[in-house]
């Protein structure tokens, strides 16, 4: 979106306020702010990371000074699962909200005896871990979930949490093929003692004490358990429910297994789904293992004006991610999907609280992440920042039946993906902020996008109030009435402005601005929600782009 005074004379506009009186029609300049990448998706969404292991490391290049990473695969595939690269991407631990790509880490194009391949291998969910040596030497071992035959037990590994990482266990018997036990969606830990566990499993759960020689067989005189919790199709009523994703943290004197849950039909009061990370904890690195509750919802449940639980995002999916502690705060990293598919996930973040009791059969308490639209940024959002709309929390629509995803048969408002150019391209200019937009579309009749949460201190005392979106009327008529706080008044909600779209306004990209009643005498955080309404059902009003506040 490029900076531009609006016009809005010449657009057609008639602006309501408190979804009701006219008033005169206003002429902002052009904004101070550009296109910002804060929020959550908390990296920049022209590139699409999901299944994100986060660790806190040294930052090599600063002795002293830490880092958060980001390790998870790379959605550049576009119509399937991951990419044939993995990238990290990092913060420094002082400053959450800006995040820098740190490049590629590993691309498996080679066999073992250096030979190059037709194309590189297509790497999924990763794991991290590092190992210390009694000289003090760094050194981290990155395991892909490359699913290629004979290469399931990948582990690579660098001196560097920014790799580049060097696959270290091909096989001396077959240079095409990998040696070592792990499969789908590795973990692996090192413990206290210097001992290592790998986890995995697809539906079943797996772990077995490595060799901390070779990192990826295991260790002589141990054994493989099979089940270590149980799965999501075993026939004994167990609350695990395992499906995959594996990822394990030791807190304090427990051991905290993450991993993507299989909800029981009818359990929150929705159908059955794997788009939920739960935790069970033990007190030894292979169980027995004690259920603790789920982490986060991709789903992002709410309740309707009947009490009815209603999934406010996307309806269903897959999800995949960690808990990670920086700087005395907890937090779950996760992803989502956008558009109508799972092949463009984003990187998502939420504040937890963790407690721990100490001891045998000390209890591990985890609460519940919030799905919502701030991210890092825990006092709410800057308002008069230009937000992508796509950093929505809430996108729903009056026929969004759970079994009509994904496809294109339901009516509401959902986010599309939007790749921008190649990642390499988009880092000649500062993370590529013209490509930092997902676009909310389909906002037909009865459609709901919600916002949580921006924080209005800034607009104490201002005498007027706008909210301006970005968007491209789609010819037909309809409005967007603004709400504070919750969708509907049943719940607390309260209308604070209206915008009238007529058929006669431009299809182009421009600014339309809504005077907002008594937002000048909000305080702290809350949430924004635009609810659509039109004559034409079925069809979208407008295709949303951007989303910021201004005093006139």
């Amino acid at each position: 979106m490029k900076d531009k005074t609006l016009l809005l004379a010449a657009s057609g506009l008639t602006l309501l306020a408190a979804c009701g009186g006219q008033v005169e029609t206003p002429t902002f300049d052009a904004p101070q702010t550009t296109l910002t990448t804060i929020g959550n998706p908390y990296i920049p969404l022209w590139d699409h990371i999901p299944d994100g292991e986060p660790y806190v490391f040294e930052d090599p290049d600063n002795p002293g000074k830490f880092r958060v990473y980001v390790y998870g695969s790379h959605d550049i595939e576009v119509k399937n699962y991951c990419g044939r690269d993995q990238v990290v991407w990092s913060a420094d631990v002082d400053d959450l909200l800006h995040w820098r790509m740190d490049g590629v880490i590993l691309k498996v194009d080679k066999n073992g005896k250096g030979e190059p391949q037709k194309e590189a291998d297509i790497l999924f969910a990763p794991d991290v871990t590092l190992k210390v040596d009694k000289d003090g030497k760094k050194t981290y071992y990155l395991y892909p979930n490359n699913q290629v035959g004979g290469r399931n037990g990948m582990v690579a590994k660098s001196n560097r949490p920014d790799g580049p990482f060097e696959v270290i266990n091909w096989s001396k018997a077959n240079p095409d093929t990998t040696d070592g036990v792990l499969k789908f969606d590795p973990a692996v830990f090192v413990d206290d003692d210097g001992k290592v566990y790998g986890y995995w499993g697809f539906g079943t759960s797996h772990v077995a004490e490595l060799d901390p020689e070779t990192m990826a067989t295991v260790k002589k005189g141990t054994k493989v358990t099979v089940r270590m919790i149980g799965g999501f199709e075993d026939k004994d009523d167990n609350e695990f429910r395992f499906f995959e994703a594996s990822s394990i943290r030791k807190i304090k004197d427990k051991y905290v297994f993450i991993y993507s849950r299989f909800t029981k039909d009818g359990e929150f009061g929705l159908p059955t789904s794997n788009y939920t990370l739960a935790y069970a904890y033990s007190d030894t690195p292979t169980g027995p293992w004690t259920y603790g509750g789920t982490i986060i919802d991709g789903r992002a449940r709410e309740k309707d004006p009947d009490g009815k639980v209603i999934p406010s995002a996307t309806p269903d999916g897959n999800t995949h991610g960690s808990i990670c502690e920086i700087n005395g705060k907890w937090w779950v990293f996760y992803h989502r999907q956008n558009g109508l598919n799972e092949f463009s996930r984003q990187a998502m973040v939420a504040p937890i609280t963790v407690t721990v009791e100490e001891g045998k059969g000390g209890k591990v308490t985890i609460s519940e992440g919030e799905y919502n639209s701030e991210g890092f940024s825990v006092d709410g959002l800057n308002p008069t920042d230009i937000h992508p709309a796509g950093i929505c929390c809430w996108h729903t629509g009056p026929k969004r039946a759970l079994h009509e995803w994904p496809n294109n048969t339901f009516y509401g408002s959902y986010v599309a993906a939007a790749y921008g150019t190649t990642p390499e391209s988009n880092l000649k200019e500062p993370y590529a902020l013209k490509n930092n937009i997902n676009p909310v579309v389909l906002n037909t009749d009865g459609s709901i996008v919600g916002y949580k949460y921006f924080n209005f201190d800034c607009f104490k005392g201002k005498q007027d109030v706008y909210l301006l979106l970005g968007m491209i009327p789609q010819g037909i008529e309809g409005q967007i009435d603004v709400y504070i706080d919750r969708p509907w008044t049943q719940q607390g909600g309260k209308c604070v402005g209206t915008l009238k779209i007529t058929p006669d306004m431009p299809q182009t990209s421009a600014e339309q601005p809504i005077k907002l009643d008594g937002v000048n005498n909000l305080t702290g955080k809350h949430a924004v929600y635009l609810l659509m309404k039109s004559p034409t059902k079925e069809k979208s009003i407008c295709t949303l782009e951007t989303i910021r506040f201004a005093a006139k």
